[in-house]
């Protein structure tokens, strides 16, 4: 993910209102409360410097006395010292339709015998945005829609990712950990989206987080890998339309389907 600060640059020049007062959280409590969600939703959370470096860490601990944050982390991940000395890093996060976005400062790494943990300062303040309300289709069973491309990284490789889950706004595709990764920041061109055998369009994706899925029903069933959050990038208008009919006829498909037989 390219660094991007969402706030406004300035705010009022003559000390009036503030006007993005509406999104910032201040209170402690309600800070913490949104941080030990993202704790215990083991939410990804991007880290992104001005110069273009990014991670992606789950929080694994909100010590609210010792006022610090800590991430799991992977001790060998390469970014982790450059992320350490960092003097600007801007967090991004995501609950349900909530985008959270906040400042970290005082990056320590923390190391255990067996674990790895990135520390720093809890935030002072926390933006939340609302996303635009779209419906999410989350596909069920092995066989719905899939994603296929080139691998960013490597263009000789072709890739069909099946789709976990997609809305008007982006999707998300399922990793299979046979896979090269992919890397959080990069736009990718040409992504040909196979939604069934009457609807598909081609499209370009930001890829925007990368999550490590190593527990709960996929791993329960023996299946490891990552979860890619991807956002449609100028979306074309045919493209947009295909989208939006394949969406409203699965959400009526699944209504009626609730309603069950007459």
């Amino acid at each position: 993910m390219s660094f991007q600060d969402t706030r406004p640059a300035e705010l009022d020049a003559a000390g009036g209102p503030d006007p993005w007062g509406e999104f910032r959280v201040t209170q402690a409590v309600e800070r913490l409360s949104l941080l030990r969600a993202l704790r215990d939703g083991n939410a990804p959370v991007a880290l992104n410097t001005p110069d273009g470096l990014s991670m992606t860490v789950v929080v694994w601990a909100v010590d609210a006395e010792q006022g610090r944050l800590n991430f799991r982390v992977e001790h060998n991940a390469p970014q982790l010292e450059e992320l350490v000395q960092a003097d600007e890093v801007v967090a991004v996060a995501y609950l349900e339709n909530v985008k959270l976005q906040f400042d970290l400062q005082g990056f320590t790494l923390v190391r255990g015998a067996k674990s790895c943990a990135l520390q720093c300062v809890l935030p002072r303040e926390i933006y939340r945005f609302q996303r635009r309300n779209a419906y999410r289709v989350r596909p069920r069973g092995n066989h719905g829609p899939m994603a296929v491309f080139r691998h960013p990284a490597l263009p000789d490789m072709r890739l069909a990712l099946r789709v976990l889950d997609l809305s008007i706004g982006g999707c998300a595709l399922w990793l299979p950990p046979d896979v090269p990764p992919l890397q959080a920041g990069t736009t990718v061109a040409a992504v040909h989206l196979e939604l069934d055998t009457d609807a598909s369009f081609v499209a370009t994706l930001n890829l925007q987080h990368l999550s490590v899925l190593g527990h709960g029903e996929r791993a329960a069933a023996g299946e490891h890998g990552a979860r890619v959050g991807c956002e449609w990038q100028a979306l074309a208008p045919a493209s947009e339309r295909v989208l939006q009919r394949w969406i409203d006829r699965t959400q009526r498909r699944r209504h009626l389907l609730a309603l069950g037989p007459p």
